[in-house]
């Protein structure tokens, strides 16, 4: 077995392998990089064979089974100690895997976790999926240090530090291989979006932790596959994250927190219209409806989730939103417990 293998999961994603691959092979010292194609319709097989043929291990997958089916599939035939998940849209730098690795050999309850995300396209400035490490409000909603809803903050060395976090993003997730396939990986019903999420949510209630270092550092393009403001993203989402709080949340909360959710959402669902954006207000009553379809079987999976081990420190127990609203823009004006 390897020790460590980078596996990119492409859909139709020629140009940024033409861009970030030849990178990824110079820094990625004794790592393995396997590039598992998702059922594109572009020229990336031939690309990869022809260029890079005796560099990479490529893994052809028959049909596209979104970034869960896919990274699932493609990982039941990688044998390693130490999974990457990274975007084919990432920019590593030198150095950038052993400081993580190094985490989870002096940590045994490190389950997974995640560099420092900065922008392709605004170096200096923390990137929207991943940031300084992820958690969640209360009431699921996600957040980042360094990213409240769509505030950036620029990168002055505020979060050069390793610890606790309660998601780390899916955009570039370390990730112990047994660890992912103990937990059956991905949700697939969640397709694509909030699933590193869920999967961190289900590692953590088994005792174990999510960190973040900001001894390593990748940029991140984001929005490679779906731009911010797409309504098919805005669905994902917030179906998502309904069926996140479904599976994982205690019993006790469970009961309360899903309509207050339910309204939070319908406000964002208005927000959206005030904004002009009809389409993405019609992804979240869609969102819900499926939600509702779904419910029984995002229930039922709970009896499959472990027990809570321990309290999980890493929520923000307030709602962001709040917080938002009243002048808060910084990680660091939210209370959050490593």
């Amino acid at each position: 077995m390897i020790e460590t293998a980078v596996v990119i999961l492409n859909y139709n994603g020629k140009k940024f392998l033409q861009q970030f691959l030849p990178g990824v092979i110079a820094h990625s010292g004794t790592a393995k990089i396997i590039v598992a194609d998702n059922a594109s319709t572009d020229d990336s097989i031939n690309f990869l064979k022809e260029n890079f043929h005796s560099q990479v291990e490529i893994i052809q997958l028959e049909t596209n089974r979104g970034y869960c089916g896919g990274y699932n599939a493609a990982l039941n035939q990688v044998k390693a100690r130490y999974y990457v998940l990274l975007n084919s849209d990432v920019e590593v730098t030198p150095g950038w895997i052993d400081p993580v690795i190094e985490l989870f050999k002096q940590d045994a309850s490190c389950a997974a976790a995640q560099p420092k995300i900065l922008s392709y396209h605004k170096k200096d400035e923390f990137e929207y999926a991943g940031a300084a490490g992820g958690f969640i409000d209360t009431f699921g909603y996600p957040f980042c240090r360094g990213r409240i809803f769509n505030t950036l903050e620029k990168d002055h060395g505020q979060y050069n530090d390793t610890r606790p976090i309660f998601w780390a993003t899916g955009a570039c997730l370390f990730i112990r291989s047994e660890v992912f396939h103990q937990h059956h990986g991905f949700d697939e019903d969640f397709f694509a979006h909030m699933e590193e999420i869920d999967l961190c949510w289900r590692i953590q209630r088994t005792g174990m932790k999510i960190f973040y270092t900001g001894k390593a550092h990748v940029f991140h393009v984001g929005g490679g596959t779906l731009a911010k403001s797409n309504p098919r993203k805005t669905y994902f989402n917030f179906r998502n994250g309904l069926s996140l709080l479904i599976k994982n949340l205690p019993t006790t909360q469970l009961i309360w927190k899903i309509p207050v959710r339910l309204v939070l959402d319908w406000l964002a669902a208005f927000r959206f219209l005030l904004k002009g954006l009809p389409a993405d207000a019609g992804a979240v009553l869609r969102a819900h409806v499926k939600f509702i379809f779904n419910l029984r079987r995002d229930y039922q999976k709970r009896d499959k989730a472990q027990p809570y081990k321990g309290k999980i420190k890493t929520i923000y127990r307030g709602l962001l939103l709040a917080g938002y609203l009243a002048g808060k823009r910084h990680f660091s004006d939210f209370r959050v417990e490593d």
